[in-house]
């Protein structure tokens, strides 16, 4: 299996909740040294990985990082697309460049990978794709137009390529986290300190409070769920949008 944004935060509790359930897995980031450290965490506890730096936005790459899977691997029957970014601004001040950049790594790396590796898939008759969309995805909040519109379209390629393959073996589904406790919600309460004035502790209040539950996600709640879709047991589960943010936007 491979897991994108494997170096940190969702992909990397992702990575170890599949390698713990027994998957060979492939993590891959645009940074060597983390996803290298992964690996050799994982590795240490008697798992099979490997690690490949890959920038899931340049088509070039994405091609390379199939053919290495596949040398390590033989088969990549599961896909996990984590790799994503984040930011925050009002319209007024979206530049045309940071728009196409989030566009470019959560929309057109979930898209490039998707394609390396579902051919594969539909000729063995069994896959499993999830892709990491968020609470974003489902919903609006203001300042967050360029991440949410990424996140809305990563959803619907979910939906639609869901349809496609429906009746071939596979089956395509996102998880829409909430906030969860990783170093990208961190970089969002300094980016709200730094244009709002508040303090760090009630920025991090205010993104707490968007969980019913009244806390972060865990990293390891969200793998948990991605575990689940790639069961055998999880066929019946295709082209879902599923939450896991405390209850925010249920149904």
């Amino acid at each position: 299996m491979v897991v994108t944004g494997g170096g940190r935060g969702i992909g990397e509790a992702t990575a170890r909740a599949l390698a713990e359930a027994g998957a060979r897995v492939v993590v891959v980031a645009r940074g060597a040294a983390e996803i290298e450290l992964v690996a050799a965490k994982l590795a240490a506890a008697g798992h099979e990985v490997a690690a490949i730096a890959c920038d899931v936005a340049d088509p070039a790459a994405v091609e390379r990082l199939r053919a290495a899977a596949l040398e390590r691997l033989g088969t990549v029957e599961i896909l996990v697309n984590s790799a994503g970014v984040a930011s925050s601004a009002p319209l007024k001040g979206q530049t045309i460049e940071e728009w196409r950049r989030l566009f470019a790594i959560n929309v057109e790396g979930t898209f490039l990978t998707s394609r390396a590796f579902l051919p594969g898939m539909l000729e063995r008759g069994w896959g499993r794709i999830v892709n990491v969309a968020s609470v974003a995805g489902r919903t609006g909040a203001p300042y967050l137009s360029a991440y949410a519109a990424s996140k809305h379209a990563v959803v619907g390629f979910t939906r639609a390529l869901a349809a496609e393959v429906a009746a071939r073996g596979v089956t395509v589904n996102a998880v829409c986290p909430g906030y969860v406790a990783t170093p990208m919600t961190e970089r969002s309460i300094e980016n709200i300190v730094a244009r709002t004035g508040l303090s760090a502790e009630e920025a991090r209040r205010r993104l707490v409070a968007a969980n019913p539950q009244g806390r972060l996600i865990e990293p390891e709640e969200v793998a948990f769920v991605v575990q689940a879709l790639c069961d055998e047991r999880a066929r019946g589960i295709n082209g879902q949008a599923i939450g896991v943010d405390g209850g925010a936007f249920p149904g």
